[in-house]
């Protein structure tokens, strides 16, 4: 398997759950306090953590301490990679990885549709 897919499953992974995808789109405005994202929410501080970890480990997402509080970004470089990723699988290419293995079906054709 190509290596880009490898570095990229941990992203999909990390979207993977619908309080982290709404924690991501709070972060899209800017860095914010995990007081004021525990607020959105109806869960403990412990899970906002755990939350928070796997999206840090992703890479999708800064934290830093200032204090005893924790402010949280987006990583703009890992998303803007992360969005190039996502326009690639998903886009029509002559290079596409349907192309490297031949069908063996009698219903395909050698043209795709575009």
């Amino acid at each position: 398997m190509s290596n880009r897919y490898d570095e990229n499953v941990g992203l999909f992974k990390a979207l993977g759950d619908v309080n982290r995808l709404m924690i991501v789109d709070m972060l899209s405005c800017g860095e914010l306090c995990a007081c004021r994202i525990l607020m959105k929410f109806d869960i403990t501080q412990p899970t906002l953590s755990h939350h928070m970890k796997i999206l840090c480990d992703s890479g999708l997402v800064n934290g830093r301490r200032d204090g005893k509080w924790m402010y949280y970004s987006l990583n703009e470089k890992t998303v803007g990679e992360f969005k190039v990723f996502l326009t690639e699988i998903t886009s029509f290419k002559e290079s596409c990885i349907c192309f490297e293995t031949p069908c063996c079906k009698e219903c395909c054709t050698e043209e795709r549709p575009k």
